[in-house]
């Protein structure tokens, strides 16, 4: 196992506490194998016994009609009689009602949970209901690019971060492609099935959605458009024209599942001027880059579009909320917000004209106060500021530890 101590870490900081800790994302983006790591933990550093600590995963054939009850008297009846007994509970929505088995043993045994969930149910109502204010969350999403660098150092030699950058936009970062030198087909196939699985068992199956042409429809028209802002009447407006009738409300819906199930991230507009949050035109960023490229193919043309995916990504995983900015003349690329810090931000994939970059920096320079503000791109440039604004490569902003 190759570690990943940006969760590791947070996650160790709530061992023994009465916290129910809860790790959610798309599917394959890791959240076994950091439990896996959390368990290694306890044993060698903490010096828990291997008894103690016990490990389930819900989604294997041998739990498929398991019941609440069931769930509850096979973890009961396991507890230790000596000491805390430290359970692990891979893919637990799997189970219907785990949410009150998971709330009776934390209020009544001594048992440190873990648990993991490819599906927001994890955080709906049910969970606010039964756990309110007893659980903590971890959003485990696929590789960083440092992690991805990390992981291929492993098994070959690196190369410059710009090229390194460019295999990660066109690959991805699902761990599990990563493991290995795989070829660009062979990472494809891999995702795709990753795709298919989350489409058909985690919302097809889960919310029992009949007409799966419609779905798919929508799905391609997000991952086709993504860093474009756009709204559920678009989508409508666009599958008319394909003589494909189908409501906002339902396009809605499907948006809705499709977030769900951790494949998308939606963008909200933010207004700078009047300081609200804007209800329409939002843009939706994918989970992992390869999966609009094991769905369509790569194509150079879709690069500037990832760029923006994997910055914006990059700011969730460091634990900002991140917004499009609106402001008189267009639209600062994000406005990332977190604890009292903001960042502006201007991603571009290259400069050609001046009056590119004259609008690239206007739009920052208009900002009037004192919060840092980025350039990024990915062509030569000469100088690293410019009245104020920070002009950086995107590799060396992923890479950066400064913000």
């Amino acid at each position: 196992m190759i570690e990943r101590p940006l969760y590791v870490e947070k996650i160790m900081a709530y061992v023994d506490t009465p916290f129910v800790k809860i790790l959610t994302g798309v599917r394959r983006s890791g959240k076994s194998t950091i439990l896996k790591m959390i368990m290694d933990k306890l044993r060698l550093e903490r010096g828990i016994p291997s008894e103690r600590i016990l490990s389930y995963r819900f989604d294997s054939m041998e739990y498929e009609d398991m019941t609440a009850k069931q769930m509850y008297y096979e973890l009961k009846d396991r507890l230790s009689d000596n000491g805390k007994t430290y359970l692990f509970l891979d893919e637990v929505q799997e189970i219907k009602g785990w949410e009150k088995v998971v709330n009776s043993l934390a209020s009544d045994y001594d048992a440190d949970i873990y648990m993991t969930g490819s599906n927001s149910r994890m955080m709906s109502s049910e969970i606010s209901t039964y756990l309110t204010g007893r659980y903590v969350s971890f959003h485990i999403y696929t590789l960083s690019f440092a992690e991805y660098l990390n992981f291929k150092s492993k098994h070959t030699k690196l190369g410059d971060m710009k090229s390194e950058l460019a295999d990660y936009i066109r690959l991805g970062g699902f761990p599990v492609t990563h493991l290995q030198n795989y070829s660009q087909d062979e990472v494809y196939t891999i995702v795709k099935d990753i795709y298919n699985s989350t489409i058909f068992s985690d919302i097809v199956k889960r919310n029992q959605v009949r007409k799966i042409d419609q779905l798919e429809r929508v799905v391609k028209y997000t991952f086709q458009n993504v860093g474009n802002t756009f709204s559920a009447k678009s989508i409508s407006d666009y599958l008319k024209s394909e003589r494909r009738t189908l409501d906002n409300e339902t396009v809605y819906s499907y948006l809705e599942k499709l977030e769900k199930a951790y494949l998308l991230h939606r963008c909200s507009r933010y207004d700078l001027q009047g300081r609200k949050i804007l209800k329409t035109q939002e843009k939706f960023y994918l989970a992992d880059t390869s999966l609009r490229y094991s769905v369509f193919g790569y194509t150079p043309d879709s690069v500037a579009s990832s760029l923006e995916n994997v910055v914006y990504l990059e700011l969730l995983r460091r634990g900002y909320t991140v917004n499009i900015g609106k402001c008189e003349d267009g639209e600062i690329d994000f406005v990332a917000g977190r604890q009292g810090e903001k960042l502006y931000i201007q991603v571009t994939q290259e400069i050609r004209s001046e009056k590119t970059e004259k609008r690239e920096y206007e739009r920052l320079l208009g900002i009037r106060d004192n919060y840092p503000k980025y350039v990024l791109r990915t062509d030569d440039f000469a100088g690293g500021n410019y009245e104020g604004i920070k002009t950086m490569h995107i590799a060396e902003f992923l890479l950066s530890k400064d913000y």
